[in-house]
């Protein structure tokens, strides 16, 4: 690793058109859960697939699903089909949530077509039991997962964007609070944070990037710097900002349409914000509208589970970890682990074999140890799904620490 350079991360807000849709996707990966507890469905067997097309005044939800009965309707012919009603409603829900009000997007009269189908038979098949019987259920694809965690910020992110997301999450709450000239900023915005690093370690912000839509058409880009400027510098905390930083707001000047009616936003087109900036690799994969057993999303998390657990057991301070899957095929057909030279009187293949030991990561094991068979997913779907506080509902499971001391003990057997 170099010791002394400079690395950026950008974040998108809850507005942005991609966030409004992935957004959207999760809220019905939410709503087939709810839906499925009340009526006494097996949770287990939920399959959604679901992608969201936003633009002006118009949403588009289309995907696979395997329903309970209160989603679905009959036909004239007396088939049973999908229910769009609930769909909608929670579309134009997220929307509202966001806070899209403005002529050319707006959650009362944006209309929203519902293109759902059931999930396909031979998907079916390869998920619902396992190839390798090594466990209740397959991978619901093939693909390769990424999890990284590093001793940079209290919640072992990388610096950029955990700075990246907080500016973001701060501008939108006194948004949505009315905090003077705040309240008058629009839902859709991006940060980038670039950071300066000193023998390795963050050591100031070299610049700073911000575009935020405002709703008063009379502000400039000095106007707008006045606005979030303090939020701003609360977000970085203690993180410096150099004497000769860059600012760069609202650089273009004004931002008043915003949102879908700006740009067309699709779900998983921000999955690098999702993650960790760049900072670690990507399987390519997005999260938002899939339930938990299409690996992209379970297999993603608990990869992030265990290299966070690592780095918190004190056995390095970076890790990165992949996973690799078959469809139909529940156990992983690798684990890969890299301590970036950081290891702390372990090596790699031996966290490899501790791993095994701690955790079964088939989907199965997987949603099984994070209790992921819940509707806590609309909450992930912007500022990131890692670096974020469990919940008292189960969200955010994968960010505990629970694993450091199996860890340590299978270290110690071994």
């Amino acid at each position: 690793m170099r010791e002394s350079y400079l690395f950026t991360s950008e974040s998108v807000s809850e507005g942005h058109p991609d966030k409004v849709c992935d957004r959207i996707s999760d809220e019905i990966v939410d709503l087939i859960y709810r839906e499925a507890a009340k009526t006494g469905i097996d949770p287990w067997t939920v399959r959604v697939a679901c992608e969201t097309l936003a633009t002006t005044n118009r949403v588009v939800i289309a995907g696979e699903v395997r329903l309970p009965p209160s989603l679905m309707k009959k036909d004239k012919e007396g088939r049973d089909v999908i229910n769009p009603s609930k769909f909608r409603s929670a579309a134009r829900k997220a929307i509202r949530d966001i806070g899209y009000e403005q002529d050319g997007f707006n959650w009362r009269t944006v209309k929203v077509d519902v293109l759902l189908h059931s999930q396909s038979a031979d998907i079916a098949q390869g998920v619902d039991s396992a190839a390798d019987k090594q466990g209740h259920e397959g991978a619901g694809d093939q693909g390769i997962m990424f999890g990284y965690a590093c001793r940079e910020t209290p919640d072992l992110m990388p610096a950029p964007i955990y700075y990246s997301h907080r500016i973001l999450q701060l501008l939108a709450a006194a948004r949505k609070k009315g905090e003077g000239d705040a309240a008058k900023l629009g839902p859709d915005a991006k940060s980038q944070v670039t950071v300066r690093y000193e023998n390795g370690k963050p050591a100031c912000v070299d610049s700073i990037v911000l575009s935020t839509q405002h709703l008063d058409e009379s502000w400039d880009s000095k106007k707008v710097r006045a606005v979030v400027e303090p939020y701003i510098r609360e977000a970085l905390g203690d993180l410096k900002i150099s004497d000769d930083c860059k600012w760069y707001i609202n650089p273009t000047g004004k931002f008043v349409i915003g949102g879908p009616d700006g740009d067309a936003g699709l779900t998983g087109r921000k999955i690098i914000v999702d993650t960790y900036g760049g900072a670690a690799p990507h399987g390519g994969g997005a999260f938002s509208g899939k339930d938990t057993t299409k690996v992209d999303r379970s297999a993603a998390y608990a990869a992030r589970y265990l290299a966070k657990n690592v780095v918190a057991a004190g056995l390095a301070d970076r890790c990165t970890i992949q996973i690799a899957y078959a469809i139909g095929i529940a156990q992983p057909l690798s684990i890969y682990v890299d301590l970036g030279g950081t290891g702390k009187g372990v090596t790699e293949d031996q966290v490899e074999d501790a791993i095994r030991k701690v955790i079964d990561l088939s989907p199965s094991g997987i949603r099984r140890h994070l209790d992921l068979n819940k509707p806590i997913y609309a909450k992930t779907a912007a500022y990131g799904h890692f670096g974020r506080k469990p919940g008292r509902d189960g969200s955010f499971a994968w960010e505990r620490v629970d694993l450091v001391k199996p860890l340590k003990e299978a270290l110690k057997a071994a």
